[in-house]
Formats: C-alpha cells, structure tokens, sequence
C-alpha cells in the first residue's frame, strides 16, 4: 500500500522549505505554508523564475516567528500571526489579483532587497486576505495560499527515480526531489501511479486530484545554491509532454484537500481511488 515518505512546508514562496513529521491542516493547505510571500515594489509576486536567488534563502518557521536567513547575510525575524493594524498591500499572484496581504515591516523589505538585489516586500496572509482555488477540480469553499495553483503537490519517490534513470541514460547527473517542492511525497507505488488518482485518502484526510502539474525552469535550480542546468526539464521533454499543448512538461499531481482540518503523518497510508 503507498504510504507518506515526505512532508515539507514552504513558509515563504519560492524560499527554501523543510522536512516536518508531522503537518496540520487548515482550510487553506498545510498550516504553515506558503502563508508569506516576497512582491516587487508594483505588488507582483516573484519567485526563482526570475529570481534564482531566492533559492538561496532558507525560512524557518519557530512558535510565532518567522525567520529568514543566508549565508554571510544575517538573518531577519517578522511575528508570522496576523497584525489587524499591519498596513496592507494589494498584491497578485498569477491570474488572482486585488489580494490583499500584510506588509512584514521595513526591517524584512531592506533585509530581502540588500540580498535579492531589487527592491521587494515580504507580505502575510491576514484576516483581510481570500483567495479561491481557479482550478476546474475546485468546488466552492475551496481556498488557499500563496502557492503556483493549489494547495497541494504529490511525488512518489518512484517517479523521481524513474527520471533519474532516464537523465543518467542521458549523461546527466540525477536530481533531488526537492527540485520540484513537493508538499506531499509518496513511497511504495508504481511510477507516475499519481497520474491516475483522482481521489484519495491520506490517514484520516481525504484529497481531490486537480490534474498534473506543469512544471517550470526552478526545477532546473539548485535548490541550495541557486546555480541552473538543463536538467530535469531536457530529458523529461522526451517523455513528459501534454499531447494537447506540448509546450507543457508534466511531474506531480495537484491536490486540493476535502478534509479541511486535520492531521498527516509520515508513515501514513494512503489509499487511492483512481
């Protein structure tokens, strides 16, 4: 029976994440996820697409603080709770536009834009702040956070080892599963078995598939040291392309959570219903 192998959360998107035993759920993901997010000065989110050096940032989430940091830059710390008197931003993420989300505070701005080298703002999701998943699998009620399109990811571990196999065949070095940010991954199935869920139950929550998702060139990033090669996107060209659009390359499966509060363990079964 497939199992969970991995948990991860992403505090601050596009940021560096980390392994948790355990994760809680809360209507809009992972508590704790993706629930800070880093704007140009015109409110525009920006990520390692643009910004490969965000890669080289790590988040760490401690009770009621937010800490970011990189090596030889120091660190700055922001409260992660909503602030009802914070000054908000008007902010956008892809196609969701008009958000509205909590400035951190000069210290955070001057921290990321003497790093990043532009000038930026590091905002929090609010009392102030919805946003409704746009995805066709989503249903009303369906919320989340600063993240690409959904609230969830799933990798089984086969998958990322049958395209290792494939980039060796090719001359390349294997990557890790952390070139694809996975929230959720899997252990004990086939190969792309999660291509083909459409539900399932993971412990004592119950998720929707909202299809595969489309990967980008932060999966060619380093995830430590922000450097780019061709790989994984070169060689899963020869395989993992959508017939309809073949500019769009496949790995992972987006999840929207049904079961809106709860708990998920590594070690927990997961019970697909294709």
């Amino acid at each position: 029976m497939p199992r969970v192998s991995g948990l991860f959360l992403y505090p601050v998107k596009s940021l560096r994440g980390f392994a948790v035993p355990t994760a809680e759920l809360d209507p809009l993901g992972f508590t704790g996820d993706r629930r800070f997010l880093v704007v140009d000065a015109a409110g525009k989110f920006m990520t390692q697409r643009s910004a490969p050096r965000m890669a080289r940032i790590d988040a760490r989430l401690s009770p009621g603080t937010l800490t970011l940091s990189a090596e030889a830059a120091g660190s700055v710390a922001v409260p992660t709770a909503s602030d009802p008197v914070a000054p908000l931003r008007t902010v956008s993420v892809w196609k969701s536009e008009g958000l509205q989300a909590e400035d951190c505070g000069a210290a955070a701005s001057a921290w990321l834009s003497d790093f990043l080298g532009v000038p930026c703002h590091l905002v929090r999701i609010g009392s102030r702040f919805t946003r409704p998943v746009l995805k066709s699998a989503a249903r009303t009620g369906d919320v989340f956070t600063f993240a690409d399109a959904v609230p969830f990811l799933v990798i089984s571990e086969a998958s990322l080892a049958q395209l290792n196999d494939r980039i060796q065949e090719n001359h390349g070095e294997p990557i890790p599963m952390n070139r694809f940010r996975p929230n959720i991954v899997v252990a004990d199935c086939d190969a792309f078995a999660e291509d083909t869920w459409s539900d399932l139950q993971i412990g004592g929550a119950r998720f929707r598939s909202a299809g595969k998702s489309v990967r980008c060139i932060i999966t060619t990033t380093d995830q430590l040291t922000g450097e780019r090669g061709k790989e994984p996107l070169k060689t899963m060209a020869t395989f993992r392309r959508n017939p309809a659009d073949p500019t769009e390359l496949y790995f992972g499966v987006n999840l929207i959570h049904e079961t809106k509060r709860g708990t998920i363990r590594v070690g927990d079964s997961i019970t697909p219903i294709p």
